[in-house]
């Protein structure tokens, strides 16, 4: 299964939606896009993983590594509805204390009215 990005920003709060799998083949794919909404200005980023069908520990390496970017810049990294499959894996690994994880994109005013997609 191919992965499907895409992303809209505004200010410094980068919405990333991430649809598909994220595995060995197509982590680089998103590393890519997350490293890019940082280096564009990006301080908050908000991942929609509520399309995402499975994540395996080359996904979860992504996710981290761009929450430490995130860190070093003063932002944060935040996951929106992960999928059951998806939350399996972050509460087995006990990502759930690591990660900001939200039910859903609607609860947070500041992404949900973020401008159009890029």
């Amino acid at each position: 299964m191919e992965l499907k990005i895409s992303s809209r920003s505004q200010e410094d709060v980068a919405v990333v939606t991430v649809g598909g799998e994220i595995d060995l083949y197509t982590a680089p794919q998103l590393r890519s896009e997350l490293v890019g909404a940082l280096e564009d200005g990006a301080r908050r980023l908000v991942i929609d993983m509520s399309r995402t069908e499975f994540c395996d520990s080359t996904g979860i390496s992504v996710l981290l590594s761009a929450m430490k970017r995130a860190r070093d810049k003063g932002g944060e990294l935040e996951l929106v509805a992960p999928k059951p499959a998806v939350m399996k894996v972050l509460e087995v690994t006990g990502l759930v204390e690591v990660f900001v994880i939200h039910a859903d994109l609607d609860a947070l005013p500041v992404a949900a009215g973020t401008g159009k997609a890029q």
